[in-house]
């Protein structure tokens, strides 16, 4: 009946049978149960690596020398454990979702030129903002874009201001997500601010996966290097590629914070921003990688990711991603 939430029949019954005769040993259990001791002892070690157990010191006596929680409990054990696997498939799922998003990026501008119908290359930041530029003007719906990076040059800031305008004025839906680090700057607010007072929709979130932009669910373009967004850029149109795009820029979306409003603390009172660095400790991101995804400097990542270690009592990166998921500092769903 509990297989579900992962304990076998064997150590069900065991348990149930703790529970009823909670002074029976080894051999009682398994006379009453028809099984072997051995398999008693492996339900007994189960139920130990489930927590459902705890010793008593009654082995003396008689008994296996642990005790079963109450049922209650039990379920409540159970249930934290499932949720706390959700969660780190949620993590891996995230984590597909961007490494995918950036593969098509890199194996479209693998391809060998001419490139085929379904994308198209763009050689130098000259070619990709005249890109995005014809992109923008011919926008009928909707302009959707993930700006990572933190703090944007002010340079860049001025030359979207005047195709946003027109976007804008022609009625085409605009959504971005920026960092959470952008709160801190002041001229990359103030485009923000001017985005969101003239309708164009603003959220932030504490990371993003890639850089992107989707034009009317069609075309999207992704950088080739997410070292170096200026080298170049890849604009895909496969309906397939920009379906999943779409899937990625929405799953963000949905979580992501609207300008004007305070992220709020999680589970354990803990910010966003220490969130997601409890994410990319588990998949095991460098201080350098993480600094680049928040927006922030390599020692502020570092000094992150040392006090949520220390918090956590945790001995390495990917240890502390463990304890956060097991003790409820992540949340099971995105």
């Amino acid at each position: 009946m509990l297989d579900v939430l992962g304990l076998d029949a064997v150590a069900e019954a065991v348990y149930r049978a703790m529970l009823t005769d909670p002074e029976d040993g080894v051999a009682a259990l398994a006379a009453r149960l028809d099984l072997t001791e051995d398999q008693v002892r492996r339900g007994l070690d189960r139920l130990s690596e489930l927590a459902l157990i705890h010793p008593c010191g009654r082995k003396g006596s008689g008994g296996v020398g642990f005790r079963a929680i109450g049922p209650e409990t039990a379920m409540e054990v159970l249930l934290a454990r499932q949720q706390a696997e959700l969660a780190a498939q949620q993590m891996k799922v995230e984590a597909s979702r961007a490494a995918a998003a950036q593969l098509i990026a890199e194996c479209s501008a693998l391809r060998p030129r001419p490139l085929d119908h379904d994308s198209e290359q763009l050689i130098g930041l000259e070619a990709i903002r005249v890109r995005l530029a014809e992109l923008a003007r011919s926008a009928r719906v909707e302009v959707a874009t993930f700006a990572p990076g933190g703090a944007h040059d002010e340079e860049d800031l001025a030359a979207s201001r005047e195709p946003n305008a027109d976007l804008l004025e022609r009625g085409v839906r605009m959504r971005t997500v920026y960092l959470d680090s952008v709160r801190n700057h002041p001229p990359t607010l103030q485009h923000v601010r001017w985005l969101h007072q003239h309708g164009g929709q603003v959220r932030t979130v504490p990371d993003l996966p890639i850089r992107m932009v989707i034009f009317d669910r069609k075309q999207a373009v992704l950088p080739i290097d997410t070292a170096d967004a200026r080298a170049g850029g890849v604009v895909l149109r496969g309906a397939g590629t920009v379906a999943a795009l779409c899937a990625l820029f929405e799953s963000v979306w949905q979580t992501a914070v609207p300008l004007g409003t305070v992220p709020k603390c999680g589970a354990k009172d803990m910010p966003p921003q220490e969130r997601a660095v409890l994410k990319m400790l588990a998949q095991g991101y460098t201080d350098e990688a993480i600094a680049k995804r928040l927006g922030v400097s390599p020692r502020t990542a570092r000094r992150i990711a040392a006090s949520l270690m220390e918090r956590l009592d945790a001995r390495s990166r990917f240890e502390a991603g463990v304890h956060a998921v097991q003790d409820g500092w992540l949340p099971a769903t995105r």
